[in-house]
């Protein structure tokens, strides 16, 4: 059984008025990310600690590439 997934997007996308940005859903041990335009298409799991230090290394302004 597939579980309700409840997708949230971030209020920076388009100051949360528009649908161009990614949304993400919270599951037990994983992330579930999607394209809010294409909500029916595929979506990426990651584990929730890498996205959580993912998320982590965006907010403190790494990684930069040169």
């Amino acid at each position: 059984m597939n579980p309700v997934l409840h997708w949230r997007k971030s209020t920076y996308s388009d100051g949360g008025a528009g649908d161009t940005c990614v949304e993400i859903a919270e599951l037990p041990l994983r992330v579930a990310v999607r394209d809010s335009k294409l909500p029916a298409r595929a979506t990426l799991s990651f584990p929730a600690a890498s996205f959580s230090a993912f998320v982590s290394a965006l907010n403190s302004g790494a990684p930069k590439r040169g």
